[in-house]
């Protein structure tokens, strides 16, 4: 319990640091990086886009871990605890050894006093990285923040970058259509090294920045593609990208429309490292067969059935609505919806709308997320079906509990919206659900 409540301490510290602009460069970030010796000593894969990043990571991380390899990966935000961010041989990292390189990163921010200004996620990724660097592994992953060309993690020259999908989000800090946030993506390329780009419809402003940059552009649907039915898929390499093969592949574990695309991309990225990091077939196989990751289109099975998806935008909440369309009927459907304050939720809404019976709207526990009240109100604005029902709440949990009471065990409730709100239902565990009118 002490080094948690270290952990919380430095946490608390690195907000009260927080330099208000991200348009600061990273000569900051740099410099720091500089004074604590932070270098890799093996190959290191950034991976940036829109939607898709995490599923991308937790990919190459099992294909790699099944092939032998000590991994090592970042992602980000977490769902309930800070440690999630990190994984090495995938372990969560412990509070003890984020507590310890925490304070070498203070040490090298306030050198000789010369204290140079970091934000909340400059401190933290520094601290992750230099725990990665001294962790003696054979690849590193690293998720890239909420941007690309200025985030903290492009402070390293990757060996390989992968871009996955674009879409409108955080458009006050990157941009107000995908062109400009395509080109705040295309920051983590490198001149002569690959770059996977897996959207199908990238925007030409990362193409443009790829063919200007000299850097080795795989493209989905041209360099690599995959092809499939209802049993198994099969994945391939253009020829003059060596022509590598996989078929007769079964379905990755995680669950949705789009993990066939980020998978692609995960093996274009192995097969451009392939002479550093060789691995098998039966490595695909069993990495993709096994993969895990929380809140993403994750199914919990129960009576009813409970549903978590971290979807917070347009983009994602579309994959998600496809989703669950194909799971097949369910009497009635809850949602549990909560969402950031800066968030364009009347197309989410609309989206998923026709598929919602009852909607429970509920705070966060950030100063950044709109009320419950606020979201049931955007709600009501464009709402087109009369029979549905809105409630609002101060929780995810409570609105998990009402929703439960409500439910018959035939029915599915869905969690949606943001980290927090899955992170709501998470904290205490996975809830395995059963319905009142079970015992009744």
């Amino acid at each position: 319990m002490e080094h948690l409540t270290l952990l919380a301490d430095w946490l608390a510290h690195c907000e009260r640091l927080h330099p208000k602009s991200i348009d600061m460069g990273l000569d900051r970030v740099r410099a720091v990086a500089e004074r604590m010796g932070l270098k890799f000593d093996c190959p290191v894969i950034t991976v940036a886009g829109t939607n898709g990043k995490g599923s991308t990571c937790a990919m190459l991380e099992a294909i790699l871990m099944e092939s032998g390899y000590r991994t090592g990966v970042y992602t980000s935000p977490h769902l309930v605890h800070f440690e999630e961010r990190c994984r090495v041989r995938g372990d969560i990292v412990s509070a003890t050894d984020l507590v310890a390189h925490f304070a070498s990163v203070e040490r090298a921010r306030c050198q000789n006093g010369d204290e140079i200004s970091l934000s909340y996620f400059e401190f933290t990724t520094l601290a992750i990285l230099q725990l990665l660097a001294d962790a003696k592994l054979d690849v590193v992953i690293l998720e890239v923040g909420l941007g690309g060309r200025l985030d903290a993690v492009n402070i390293l020259d990757a060996d390989c970058a992968v871009i996955t999908s674009i879409d409108l989000d955080h458009m006050e800090l990157l941009g107000n259509d995908r062109e400009a946030i395509g080109f705040e993506k295309a920051g983590i390329m490198r001149a002569g090294r690959p770059v996977i780009v897996s959207d199908p419809v990238p925007p030409q402003s990362i193409l443009d920045q790829a063919a200007k940059l000299g850097a080795d552009l795989w493209r989905f649907g041209q360099d690599f593609n995959f092809s499939g039915d209802k049993l198994q898929w099969s994945w391939a390499a253009a020829k003059d990208k060596g022509g590598r093969r996989y078929a007769g592949l079964a379905y990755p574990a995680l669950r949705g429309v789009n993990q066939l695309v980020n998978a692609s991309g995960v093996l274009a990225a192995l097969t451009a490292l392939r002479e550093r990091l060789p691995i098998t077939a039966q490595a695909v196989r069993n990495g993709l067969s096994m993969v895990e990751l929380p809140g993403r289109f994750q199914i919990i099975p129960g009576q009813p059935t409970l549903v978590l998806d971290v979807a917070h935008n347009p983009h994602s909440v579309a994959a998600l609505t496809e989703n669950l369309d194909a799971m097949g009927f369910y009497p009635c459907t809850h949602a549990i919806f909560g969402a950031m304050a800066d968030k364009d939720v009347a197309p989410m809404l609309a989206r998923i709308g026709p598929l919602i019976d009852k909607w429970y709207f509920t705070d966060l526990p950030t100063p950044r997320a709109a009320s419950g009240e606020a979201l049931c109100a955007a709600w009501q604005a464009g709402n087109s079906r009369p029979d549905a029902t809105a409630n609002a709440y101060k929780t995810p949990e409570a609105a998990l509990a009402a929703a439960v009471l409500a439910a018959n065990p035939t029915d599915r409730i869905v969690v949606f919206g943001s980290f927090y709100t899955v992170g709501g239902i998470l904290k205490n565990g996975v809830p395995r659900l059963s319905a009142p009118h079970l015992s009744a």
